[in-house]
This record gives structure tokens, sequence and C-alpha cells, in this order.
């Protein structure tokens, strides 16, 4: 018999501790803010999740975690009969573009990523469905919840922060003339450079976490570290082209002063 409530009565952390507690076996599915996530667990312990009623799939998820080329992607694809993650897998490793453990991280972190955005809805619904586990031919990676529920948590803290901090994500950023951090002192992951990327007057925060498929807690994240190390500062986008916040179209960096900043961005388009 399922399990069904409101959040406002039964937040996500409960479920979690609920689900932990009992070694539940099974698939919750949480609604709120027009997103749905599915989410499965065997024997207490997260092992899938996927957001909207669709996983991003192995091959999405390996070159959104820059694991794999779009032109890897392409080949994968063009030799697989099926959609399983599991044949993708083998052939991805056979073809020598990925490791086991390549696979197990990515799979890992996409799975995090949905779960974690969970963490921040107070309004919805849940449904809780006993023994339903994920289709055949799933990469599951379990994972104990007792570390997530305490980052999860951790991360609702630092969202309420941030928001407060970057309360628009309309506006846009622009680099700063003088940056006041040395930037060859400065490592940057992956998900920065690719902010840095679509830095342009022209495009919103929103469109750049849109274009990037990055949560508001990602893009806030991201960008406030960008704010504090003094290499961006935040502007009232520009020009007539602006597009609304809602689209996923973005603008290229115009051709401005060549400068220590602009060098970094070609040598992220050159990677």
């Amino acid at each position: 018999m399922a399990l069904k409530g409101n959040l406002r009565d039964f937040n996500v952390t409960q479920l979690f501790n609920l689900i932990n507690l009992a070694r539940k076996t099974g698939a919750l599915t949480v609604e709120g803010k027009g997103s749905r996530a599915e989410i499965c667990f065997k024997e207490g312990k997260l092992v899938h999740a996927s957001m909207d009623g669709q996983g991003a799939g192995l091959v999405g998820m390996l070159q959104k975690s820059g694991k794999i080329s779009e032109e890897q992607a392409r080949v994968i694809r063009s030799r697989s009969k099926t959609n399983a993650d599991k044949e993708l897998g083998l052939l991805l490793i056979n073809a020598g573009y990925v490791t086991q453990d390549d696979i197990v991280q990515s799979v890992r972190s996409h799975t995090l990523d949905v779960v974690y955005r969970m963490f921040n809805l107070t309004d919805g619904s849940f449904v809780f469905e006993p023994n339903r586990l994920p289709a055949e031919g799933t990469i599951t990676v379990p994972t104990k919840l007792e570390n997530i529920i305490m980052e999860g948590s951790r991360r609702v803290q630092e969202s309420e922060m941030l928001q407060n901090e970057l309360p628009d994500l309309d506006m846009a950023l622009k680099f700063t003339e003088r940056p006041s951090a040395k930037l060859h002192d400065i490592n940057l992951s992956v998900e920065e450079w690719r902010v840095i990327s679509f830095i342009n007057p022209r495009n919103a925060i929103k469109q750049i976490s849109q274009a990037n498929s990055m949560s508001d807690f990602q893009i806030r994240k991201i960008v406030y570290g960008l704010l504090s190390a003094g290499l961006v500062e935040l502007v009232m986008p520009e020009g007539p082209e602006r597009v609304p916040a809602g689209s996923r179209a973005v603008s290229a960096p115009p051709p401005v002063k060549r400068s220590l900043i602009l060098r970094l961005i070609d040598r992220v388009r050159r990677m």
C-alpha cells in the first residue's frame, strides 16, 4: 500500500529519516514547484534518482561531468541497439572512453544532484510505493542515507544564505576591470569554467543556469564565489536583444579588449 502525503506536514528530511530507519525498499515520488522527482531506495539505501519523469541517461551524465565529449557520445549512441545504461556502459568501457570508476562517479553525482534539489521543497506532495525499483538495465549506485540527510540539511541552510545574498537571478554579470585575485592561483571546477564561458552583460544569471542545467542553488553558489573572489560584478542586463530569463538562449561574449580573464575564457573553449 502506497504512503501519500503533503510536504507541509512531512518534509523530505523526515521522509528520508523514516526510509533510513525502517530500511525500506521502494520508490519515492516528490512533486512541487513544477518539478517531479522519482527517488528509489533498496534496504534503506539510495540507489537511483531521476527528475521530471526521466533520467539524464548514462551518456548525458558522463557528458555533464566532462568524462566524454559530444563526439564520443554520438559514436556510442550510434553503436548501441538499446538505450539501456548497462549496455551503454559496457560499450563506453570497451571503447576506452571511460573507466568503471568514471561511470560510478557520474551516476552518483547525478543521483545526488536530483536528491539535494528536493530538500528545498516545502510545498508539494509525495508518494512512496514499497518494493518498486528502477527499470531493468538501469545502473544503480547504493549510497547511505545518513550523510545525505546531513548534507541536505546543511545545503538548505546554505541555500537560504545564498538566496539572501543573491535574491535576483535576473541580474547579469560582467568581468571586473582589475580582478582583485591572482587568477593563476585559482583552481576552478568544470562547472565554474562553464559558467565563466557564458558571462556577458546580455546573459541573465538565470539563463546561464538553464544553459548549463544547473539548479538555483548551484548557480548561486558559483556566482557568489566569483563575486567574493573579485572576478565579476553584478549588472543590469543590457541590450535590445536580451531574451526573457525563462529562455535557455544566451549570448556569446561580445568582442572586447583582450585581458587576462578573456585569455582564460579562450583557454576554456579550447579544453
